[in-house]
């Protein structure tokens, strides 16, 4: 092991979180048998399949998420014609990284652009062109805005006391801040949940249901 080669492997790691891949040191030209040597050394910890994290880097609090990020590819491929990353934080998942509700990671949620697949345990990635105003950085990693979060948990049929409680949350600590944009985000499901006596069929009906529930709503949300 050279100094050289753990500049090489800092340099990048340091950009995210402490953590490296396979792929990406390979494309620096150190070789896996050196990533094993560097690991037997103790310079490198393994903390998933083909991710690695710099000796002296603390471990984050939502490491195993960053790490399934990582890799997916989620760092090195391409970002969308419409510029949004290629590998996108989604559903529970989200909730997590934001830190709102009360869920429990059981699995890895992400939204790709188009179908990919993967080896790795317990991730599901789900197909779906989102925008710009759909995603936003927490900590480096991309993920559902709020809003959209909160769209995607109704969308998927999650128990609405649990999203209420993600609602709950992001009123309190001031973060559910485009109320409308949320309205427009539920609007495709909303007739869905009518269906099931839940709302009126539109978005803002909707709306007001997971802001009865939560007992809270944003700062000039009119009914």
């Amino acid at each position: 092991m050279t100094n050289a080669t753990l500049v090489a492997l800092g340099a990048i790691a340091e950009r995210q979180w402490g953590l490296l891949t396979t792929a990406q040191a390979t494309a620096a030209g150190i070789s896996r048998q050196q990533l094993a040597r560097m690991a037997d050394a103790g310079a490198i910890e393994r903390v998933a399949q083909g991710v690695y994290r710099m000796a002296g880097a603390p471990s984050q609090e939502h490491e195993a998420i960053y790490a399934t990020w990582l890799a997916l590819g989620g760092a090195t491929t391409p970002r969308t014609e419409a510029g949004v990353a290629a590998l996108v934080t989604a559903g529970v998942t989200a909730t997590v990284v934001h830190g709102l509700g009360d869920f429990f990671l059981e699995s890895f949620d992400f939204m790709v652009p188009a179908r990919k697949g993967t080896r790795l345990p317990e991730v599901r990635l789900r197909v779906r062109q989102l925008t710009r105003e759909e995603v936003m950085p927490v900590n480096g990693l991309p993920v559902l805005t709020i809003e959209r979060t909160i769209a995607d948990l109704v969308e998927q049929w999650t128990d609405l006391s649990l999203v209420a409680a993600v609602v709950r949350d992001a009123v309190f600590s001031g973060r559910l801040v485009a109320p409308d944009r949320l309205v427009d985000y539920l609007d495709p499901v909303a007739r869905a949940q009518q269906r099931r006596g839940v709302g009126d069929g539109d978005g803002r009906s909707l709306a007001q249901v997971l802001f009865e529930l939560a007992g809270d709503a944003p700062e000039g949300w009119a009914a």
